[in-house]
C-alpha cells in the first residue's frame, strides 16, 4: 500500500491533501503506471476519514489522467512520474499565482506567451 496520510491541522481540505499525496506517490514512483489503488473504503479506513473524501481526491486525479476506475478493476494508475510530477508542479504554480492576484485565465495567457 501506498504511504498517504492527513494532517487534520493543515488548512487545506482533506480530499486535497489525499489527493497531493497519491500525486506525490506518483510522481515518486511509489505508484508506478498499471498498479492498482487500494479500494476508496479501505484508503478512508486507514486515513480515518470519510469514503466521500477519499473518493473526491480520486475523481480529481482520475481527471488530470493521473488514474483510472475499471469496473471490476478498481483504481489503476495511469500517470508516470514525470506527468505526476507536472501535474504537481503546475498546482502549486496556480496556487502561487492566485495568491498573488493572477487568475487561472491571466496565468494562462502568460503560460501561452512563453512557448
Amino acid at each position: 500500500m501506498i504511504k498517504v496520510k492527513v494532517d487534520r491541522h493543515d488548512p487545506t481540505n482533506l480530499h486535497a491533501q489525499v489527493a497531493a499525496e497519491i500525486r506525490r506517490a506518483i510522481a515518486d514512483g511509489e505508484a508506478k503506471p498499471g498498479a492498482r489503488l487500494p479500494p476508496a473504503k479501505d484508503l478512508a479506513a486507514v486515513l480515518g476519514v470519510n469514503t466521500n473524501t477519499v473518493l473526491r481526491a480520486l475523481r480529481e486525479l482520475r481527471d488530470e489522467e493521473l488514474v483510472e476506475f475499471r469496473r471490476g478493476r478498481g483504481i489503476t494508475v495511469t500517470g508516470t512520474p514525470e506527468h505526476g510530477g507536472v501535474v504537481a508542479r503546475a498546482r502549486d504554480l496556480l496556487d502561487y499565482a492566485r495568491r498573488n492576484g493572477y487568475k487561472r485565465d491571466e496565468l494562462i495567457g502568460i503560460i501561452e506567451s512563453l512557448g
